[in-house]
């Protein structure tokens, strides 16, 4: 490999959708930023309506909006404490360099400390030290216009845009999940390997700044994992591993058949679909329970007392599948592959995941069982084959 390529960043690129996008942000920042800052401090204004480390603020926003670098504190209170030292450097240092260099060195120091990192502003300190009679005319009030000024008219645009756009803006680090049953043990699949912790750890002892945050270096090693998990499995997909002779109920169907029927035939869910066969919801045993009627000490109300206490109460006993099943309902398609599953089925506890066509027909369904011996199968192959 040529020293030219070694030199080479290793970006991985980016589609062409998402090229314009950033494109499109970034013309569209700038200009609403120059715009509103004009419309704010008039055509007799002395110092830029718009200032360069702006441009570099917006490759952030829109081009790297997960960065720690690009968060709105590290554009707002990195800019503001760049111009404030860049100010009082200009007004205290005699000799431009000096004052530059010192600007800068203390600007970046400070940011570390108030946890504001936003490389743009180092050009907000020099811009201070180096902007001219107009600029140091303005003293401090260069750090509110046009520093501030600017500084968050592009961060809304960016708010606005990014989320518009798909891409969540500002980035916050994800609720941390918990098992189905609400314990504090992590997630079944984050109990093995390295988590968040872990490389929060590795890169503290790495001693550089890192532009990634833990947790999305946490959730792109899972993803990876994932992927790596799809290629030792060989693509097998859901098609290959569902149960075909599926065992569902249609709407309509009474509480009473459904019963019967996790009783008979010891399921923990039930699909539950239309007359046309497209899947509407599913119940389980769950569904059951936090609709039966408890009593003050916690045990079940049943037969005639039940009736009664529900009617004075006003309330409308359920007596059909459809008035307790739930109609949000995760579902796989044939040619998914089974590694998808594995985050729904194992970390949210999800018993049955139902296989659908592409006109939302049921033709299987997968059990926690099934997926288990897909699994150990493929694991099983690939052992073999090496």
């Amino acid at each position: 490999m040529s020293l030219l390529q070694r030199l080479r960043p290793g970006l991985v690129r980016t589609s062409l959708r998402e090229r314009l996008r950033v494109s499109t942000g970034a013309l569209t920042g700038i200009c609403l930023t120059g715009f509103v800052s004009s419309l704010a401090l008039g055509s007799t204004a002395s110092v830029p309506m718009i200032v360069a480390p702006m441009g570099a603020s917006a490759v952030l926003l829109f081009a790297a909006p997960a960065s720690p670098l690009a968060q709105p504190w590290s554009i707002i209170g990195g800019n503001m404490v760049a111009a404030l030292i860049g100010v009082t450097c200009a007004m205290l240092i005699p000799n431009v360099l000096i004052a530059a260099g010192i600007a800068i060195a203390l600007a970046i120091a400070a940011m570390l400390v108030f946890n504001c990192l936003h490389p743009p502003s180092g050009a907000v300190a020099l811009t201070a030290v180096l902007g001219g009679p107009a600029v140091h005319d303005a003293g401090y009030w260069f750090a509110l216009s046009p520093i501030a000024l600017n500084s968050v008219i592009l961060l809304s645009v960016a708010l606005l845009f990014n989320n518009v756009t798909g891409r969540r803006y500002p980035h916050l680090a994800p609720a941390a999940g918990q098992p189905s049953q609400k314990t504090s043990d992590p997630l079944p699949g984050h109990r093995i390997g390295p988590g968040e912790s872990d490389i929060a750890a590795a890169i503290q002892d790495f001693d550089e700044v890192v532009p990634v945050s833990p947790d999305d270096l946490d959730l792109l090693f899972h993803k990876a994992q994932i992927r790596a998990f799809e290629r030792q499995a060989g693509g097998v997909t859901c098609a290959d591993v569902m149960s075909r002779d599926v065992l569902s109920v249609q709407t309509g169907a009474s509480l009473k058949t459904v019963w019967r029927i996790f009783m008979t035939r010891h399921i923990k869910a039930l699909p539950v679909t239309d007359d046309k066969g497209h899947l509407v919801g599913i119940v389980s045993l769950d569904d059951f329970l936090e609709n039966s009627v408890l009593s003050g000490e916690g045990t079940l109300r049943l037969g005639f007392g039940h009736t009664l206490i529900a009617s004075l109460r006003r309330q409308s006993l359920p007596r059909r599948v459809e008035e307790i099943m739930r109609r949000k309902v995760q579902s796989a398609l044939p040619k998914t592959a089974i590694s998808a599953l594995v985050s729904p089925m194992v970390d949210q506890g999800i018993d049955q995941m139902p296989v659908v066509d592409g006109e939302n027909r049921l033709i299987g369904i997968i059990s926690q069982s099934d997926l288990l011996g897909a699994l150990f199968q493929s694991k099983l192959d690939s052992v073999a084959a090496f």
